[in-house]
């Protein structure tokens, strides 16, 4: 057979939103269209780009099962008039019998019924499914609580390799997870494959997109196969992806690479040549982990209101760089015209977070109010007066301030329907640095998993593009290098009670991240006091974290999905 010209494939990145099949299967089309007309011949769609990744315990209700084998048969015969064009696209698959009432399912225990699957589309149908082999069950992966490995012939299905042709190339076919390891690859090249489609939903962490090309790498040079790697983007709850579909070839070389945080048709193109497949691409460059990070929090903001459907979002401005960068990011993602700040005066609330609030807001365009609690916070002590006599001020009145300004931006976003979001940052939150509600009241934690050495990074960062770009830094100077205060009783400094920034977030890392031992920080070079006390608020405050709004997952250990500590707990680690 001849190869005059190459084999035109798309890798079709795209942003689903869980549950929402008639609108998914919408954006497969149009993008698997758009490909068409760029001329490719077979289009490949990311893991579970029908439902959106993860649709969690949806899939355990037979009818949320029924619907996607509908939709996705309605995919095939809306692209039936595309000659010669074939889709790939991934989707659960119920077993056979399962719909209902085959599925084993009491109060007590239950049986997976479906496969994580991808199907082949042409000609009107669905001409064949492969079934994922490898679940993941760790980080924030739980698919051994919903799928049955394709390799499992136990409850009566088994799915095959699954090989089939497109522009005279073979392809085989992969899901996500199976390319870590050697057999479903394997497997596939047995049966014929000269190319293999890996669909993906790989959640976003910081270095997550290197390791990910350099473990495909590993898999094409084991096989001896050019390797395609399409992948989801966009926001889902508190995990994000970053896109960034690839292709490497035979020798493990990264040929091509696609646009990070945003929807795209990739285009690859493959040339057989007697000696194998030739790879062709726009190669585009791994954007800095400063830059990756703001994407990925813009986008996580983003899509957790648009896809919820709030109309824009609420902050409190308190002058400190944790709302500030909380403030840039919404407006990044959402528009000033989406973006609401108020500023909270207390009798602690030095005169230039005022100045240095007003300015930012000014700044960047958005709606800013002031509204003092002084008063409310006056008629607290007096009520509470003479239960408190004889006793000091203590974190008790810093707590009251807290959760009056918590009560009033709920009480904003209760009448106008926007969301708060809540602006306290990694280290806090693992530190107990934060009050229940009160500055945890809200409904989204843009910074949850952004630790504060990362806060002022990142704040630099973005004003450092915005001087790139000619305009002024949206962030004023001083709310970046002025030493961070909750102002919530005279003089206040974070430092008084927590070590500096440095050593808790090295420690938190550590302790937290890398689940090292105490013994082993301190041995690292930490002062045991510091280790003690850093590792004992972690374990003290897991009440507060279990009670925290859902937040954005930048790194690989987050406080949220992937940890999962008890609250009543008298380990020492």
């Amino acid at each position: 057979m001849s190869f005059a010209n190459p084999v035109r494939v798309a890798l079709l990145q795209i942003n689903p939103t869980v549950g929402d099949l008639a609108g998914n299967a919408r954006r497969l089309i149009d993008a698997a269209r758009r490909a068409h007309a760029q001329g490719a011949c077979l289009a490949v769609a990311p893991e579970l780009a029908l439902t959106g990744y993860p649709p969690e315990d949806l899939l355990l209700r037979p009818a949320f099962l029924a619907a996607c084998e509908r939709t996705l048969a309605d995919c095939a015969a809306q692209l039936a008039d595309l000659s010669g064009f074939q889709l790939v696209v991934g989707h659960p698959q119920a077993l056979p019998g399962s719909i209902p009432p085959g599925d084993v399912r009491t109060r007590s225990w239950s049986v997976p019924a479906c496969v994580n699957a991808a199907s082949l589309l042409g000609g009107g149908r669905v001409i064949g499914t492969y079934a994922k082999r490898e679940l993941p069950n760790y980080q924030v992966f739980d698919e051994r609580r919903y799928f049955v490995s394709g390799r499992d012939a136990s409850v009566g299905a088994s799915f095959g390799p699954l090989v089939f042709e497109a522009g005279g190339l073979r392809f085989g076919l992969n899901i996500c997870e199976d390319a870590w390891f050697d057999e479903p690859g394997d497997a596939a090249k047995a049966a014929g494959a000269q190319v293999l489609l890996v669909l993906n939903a790989s959640p976003f962490h910081l270095g997550k997109a290197v390791e990910r090309e350099q473990r495909m790498a590993e898999r094409a040079r084991h096989l001896g196969l050019p390797l395609l790697y399409s992948h989801l983007v966009g926001g889902q709850d508190e995990i994000v992806f970053d896109g960034a579909s690839f292709a490497v070839d035979a020798t493990g070389e990264v040929r091509t690479r696609a646009v990070t945080f945003a929807e795209t048709e990739a285009i690859i193109e493959l040339q057989p040549t007697a000696s194998g497949v030739d790879v062709a691409g726009e190669l585009l460059p791994h954007p800095s982990q400063e830059a990756q990070a703001w994407a990925a929090l813009v986008t996580g903001v983003r899509d957790y209101l648009g896809k919820n459907g709030f109309p824009g979002a609420i902050i409190g401005l308190s002058g400190g760089v944790d709302s500030a960068l909380v403030l840039a990011i919404a407006v990044d993602a959402l528009g000033a015209d989406k973006v609401r700040c108020v500023m909270m005066p207390s009798p602690y609330t030095a005169e230039i977070s005022w100045v240095d609030a007003r300015e930012m807001a000014q700044r960047l365009g958005v709606r800013y109010d002031e509204m003092s609690i002084v008063p409310m916070f006056d008629d607290f002590r007096a009520t509470l007066a003479a239960d408190f006599a004889g006793r000091a001020e203590d974190a008790t009145e810093e707590n009251i301030q807290a959760r009056i300004r918590g009560t009033l931006l709920m009480a904003l976003s209760n009448k106008f329907g926007a969301i708060v979001l809540t602006t306290g940052n990694k280290s806090e939150m693992a530190t107990g640095y934060c009050t229940l509600y009160g500055d945890m009241a809200g409904g989204f934690a843009v910074i949850k998993d952004v630790a504060k050495t990362l806060v002022w990074r990142l704040a630099n960062w973005r004003n450092a593009q915005a001087v790139a770009a000619g305009q002024a830094p949206v962030i004023p100077e001083r709310i970046i290098t002025r030493p961070p205060s909750a102002e919530l009783r005279p003089d206040q400094c974070d430092q008084d009670s927590l070590p500096p920034y440095e050593v808790l977030d090295a420690i938190l890392s550590m302790y937290m991240e890398q689940d090292r031992s105490i013994e082993e920080i301190v041995v690292a070079g930490f002062a045991p006091a510091d280790v003690e006390r850093v590792t004992r608020l972690i374990k003290l405050n897991e009440y507060k974290r279990r009670q925290a709004p859902v937040g954005i997952r930048i790194t690989h250990r987050a406080f949220g999905r992937d940890w999962r500590y008890p609250i009543t707990s008298r380990f020492r680690a």
